[in-house]
């Protein structure tokens, strides 16, 4: 199994690069964050996913580990095969699809080319629950966490997801953790009631 390439950027395509390694060249398809890391002629690490069929062999790149498990989460959805995994996570960054799942934002979704509605609902349907907020912001490898008065605390899973929400509109992470917080104070329990609460609020 090939997990890892650290090497030299010799070609960039539309859907694919090759990485020299040790005077082999890999082809890969790749992530919208591994395209992100390359500069052709400079050295470059990814991680990758090896998936071999009878008609052939095919390896996929990603920018962090972070974007390799969303990547292994979509395509455990029947009916999303590699390909179409890493189409969505080049149509949307790692913290963008999970904001999707976490918020069920199937029109989000929908708009990854070559991923239509009814397959957008299927992956909301099967992955909500399966990839929180925490997801959201650690792609970089961030903890998701809200600072209280003495130290920091994780968010509740309602109060990852209104993050998660809050951040799709625009507030930036930091913004959106405090108004949680304010909206948790103020009473709010659910999801919903957090996001309308912290809106209320102002940000």
């Amino acid at each position: 199994m090939i997990a890892y390439l650290r090497g030299k950027v010799l070609e960039v395509t539309a859907e694919t690069a090759i990485i020299e390694v040790g005077g082999i060249g890999y082809e890969a398809y790749c992530s919208g964050g591994a395209f992100r890391k390359m500069t052709v002629g400079e050295t470059v690490e990814l991680y990758t996913y090896l998936q071999v069929k009878e008609d052939g062999v095919s390896l996929f790149a990603f920018g962090s580990p972070k974007e390799k498990e969303l990547f292994l989460k979509v395509t455990s959805v029947s009916g999303v095969g590699p390909k179409l995994g890493i189409s969505v996570l080049t149509g949307l960054s790692a913290d963008e699809f999970a904001q999707a799942i976490a918020t069920a934002d199937v029109k989000r979704l929908s708009a990854v080319k070559g991923l239509g509605k009814k397959t957008a609902e299927k992956i909301v349907l099967e992955l909500h629950g399966k990839i929180s907020a925490v997801d959201v912001m650690s792609a970089s490898g961030d903890p998701f966490t809200v600072a209280v008065e003495n130290g920091v605390a994780p968010l509740s899973k309602e109060d990852e997801d209104a993050v998660a929400a809050l951040m799709g509109l625009g507030f930036t992470k930091s913004e959106s953790t405090q108004a949680v917080k304010r909206a948790r104070d103020n009473g709010a329990k659910t999801t919903e009631e957090i996001i309308r609460k912290a809106l209320q609020g102002g940000i």
